[in-house]
C-alpha cells in the first residue's frame, strides 16, 4: 500500500514564502505524476500544480508566477515552492499521486493535508 505525507504547512504574513514536500513510501514501482490541491471550508478542491514523471510542470493560473513544483524521483517526492503569498492562498494543501504499486496495478492516492494560513 503507497501512503503520501505531507509536511511544511504554517501561518505566513502576505508575500512571505513556506515550502511544501510529499513523500511517497511504500510498494512503487512508478510514479506517473503527483499534484497539489488546496481547499477552503465550503468550496471545492481545487487542483493548484501538477508534475509528470518527466518533470513537465503546470499551474492554476491564480499561482503563475508565484508557485514552482518539483520532484525528487530518487526519494519519490514531490514539492511545491509558494512565494509571494497571498491570503487567499490559504487553506488545507492536499499532496496526490497516480502511482503504479506495480506493472499493472495503480492507485490515486491523496495525503492527509497540511494546513497553510497566509494572515497579517
Amino acid at each position: 500500500q503507497v501512503q503520501l505525507v505531507e509536511s511544511g504547512g504554517g501561518l505566513v504574513q502576505p508575500g512571505g514564502s513556506l515550502s511544501l514536500s510529499c513523500a511517497a513510501s511504500g510498494t512503487i514501482f512508478s510514479i506517473v505524476a503527483m499534484y497539489w490541491y488546496r481547499q477552503v471550508p465550503g468550496k471545492e478542491r481545487e487542483l493548484v500544480a501538477g508534475i509528470n514523471n518527466g518533470g513537465a510542470a503546470d499551474y492554476a493560473n491564480s499561482v503563475k508566477g508565484r508557485f514552482s513544483i518539483s520532484r525528487d524521483n530518487g526519494a519519490n517526492t514531490v514539492y511545491l515552492q509558494m512565494n509571494s503569498l497571498k491570503p487567499e492562498d490559504t487553506g488545507v494543501y492536499y499532496c496526490n499521486g497516480k502511482i503504479y504499486s506495480s506493472m499493472t496495478e495503480w492507485s490515486d492516492v491523496w495525503g492527509q493535508g497540511t494546513q497553510v494560513t497566509v494572515s497579517s
